[in-house]
């Protein structure tokens, strides 16, 4: 069986999985600003007839799993949130080395 396009670009970046999370964690945890975000949003939609107001885009809040990272190694299906938290920690991770950013076609 042959090996994800994932596990390839890892082998070949030299990059390592637990790293991969770690950035992810970093880069989703949600911050003050985003609750702060999420709270506006949600007094808006009790205002009727308020204007809308554009409030930005939070972080998810959901960094990529293990078992994500294990499943898009084995080449298996991942959803399409999922892929783009991998890329976003693997573009970080590439931007620290100094290296490239990819695109998602890179990876899967």
């Amino acid at each position: 069986m042959s090996e994800s396009k994932f596990a390839a670009f890892v082998t070949e970046k030299k990059l390592n999985t637990q790293r991969i999370l770690s950035a992810s964690h970093k880069l989703e945890t949600l911050r003050p600003e985003d609750r702060k975000i999420r709270l506006g949003k949600r007094l808006a939609k009790k205002v009727e007839g308020g204007e809308k107001k554009d409030f930005g885009k939070p972080r998810t809040g959901r960094p990529v799993t293990p078992r994500a990272i294990d499943a898009a190694l084995a080449g298996k299906a991942l959803t399409g949130p999922q892929k783009q938290r991998i890329l976003r920690a693997v573009n970080h991770i590439l931007e620290q080395k100094k290296a490239e950013k990819v695109e998602l076609k890179t990876l899967f």
